[in-house]
């Protein structure tokens, strides 16, 4: 099977290559997004506690664990990028816990406070299914935590819940970065 070649960008892992399934279902985030990103939240990764929502090849949650995040927790549901996920924390050497399940239903059962979320749910996901889940994130998350969702650049903008406050969005390529922050 061929696969997407990805390098973690900082921290102890800095430079190790992680893989992703090749095709549209699994779409890791471009080294450029990434940076971009975590230089954006850098001060909110150390110490905190992750939830990578739609892990896919955990990327993310691995890239906040090499920059000193406390703990990760991915959910995917796709058996070709957990076994890639699996493979890039044996990698990397990384502890994560791993949800082989729907992000939605994860979300409700977590019932844990997460400081750090990414949500990068496949493009074709509903601005509506995106808002919902961001509902449920709010009992998942503790206050003032911060919640990234990946989307494609035009798609319409996700309702934001009245539990959260909109920090921004940046647009690299052909995705938007949206970064909230719950109240």
């Amino acid at each position: 099977m061929a696969v997407h070649l990805v390098r973690v960008i900082a921290g102890t892992a800095k430079g190790r290559k992680l893989t992703a399934p090749k095709g549209l279902d699994t779409r890791p985030m471009t080294s450029r997004a990434r940076e971009a990103l975590f230089s954006a939240i850098a001060p909110e990764v150390t110490g905190a506690r992750v939830l990578d929502l739609f892990a896919g090849s955990g990327s993310l949650g691995i890239e906040a664990l090499s920059r000193g995040a406390a703990s990760a927790t991915f959910v995917e549901k796709a058996r070709p990028a957990l076994k890639s996920l699996r493979s890039n924390l044996d990698a990397t050497g990384f502890d994560g816990k791993i949800i082989a399940g729907d992000a939605v239903s994860a979300v409700r059962r977590l019932g844990s406070s997460f400081d750090l979320v990414f949500v990068d749910p496949p493009f074709a996901m509903e601005a509506d299914a995106i808002a919902a889940l961001l509902e449920d994130l709010v009992t998942a998350t503790a206050s003032a935590a911060t919640v990234v969702v990946h989307r494609r650049a035009g798609e319409p903008e996700v309702p934001v819940p009245s539990q959260m406050t909109v920090l921004g969005d940046r647009r690299y390529g052909d995705s938007v970065l949206w970064r909230y922050q719950r109240r």
